[in-house]
C-alpha cells in the first residue's frame, strides 16, 4: 500500500511538472512514465501534445513512434 502511495505521489509530481509549461523533454519523460504505468490514455495525450507543440523536435519524432505503437497495441 505504501508503495502505491509513493507511485501516485511521483506520478502527480511528474504530471504537474509536465503541465506547468515545462520543456518537451519533461513532457516526453512524463509520457514514458505514464506508458510504463499502463496509463496509456494519459501517455497518448502527452505524446500528442509534444507532436502539436514541438513538431520540429527530435522528441516529436519519437512521440509519433510511440503513438503508433500504442495505437497498434504494442
Amino acid at each position: 500500500m505504501r508503495k502505491m502511495a509513493l507511485l501516485a505521489l511521483v506520478a502527480s509530481m511528474l504530471t504537474l511538472a509536465a503541465c506547468s509549461g515545462k520543456g518537451v523533454q519533461e513532457l516526453y519523460d512524463t509520457a514514458q512514465f505514464e506508458e510504463k504505468q499502463h496509463n496509456l490514455e494519459h501517455a497518448t495525450k502527452l505524446y500528442e501534445e509534444i507532436v502539436a507543440k514541438h513538431p520540429q523536435s527530435e522528441l516529436a519524432v519519437r512521440a509519433k513512434e510511440r503513438l503508433e505503437a500504442i495505437r497498434a497495441g504494442k
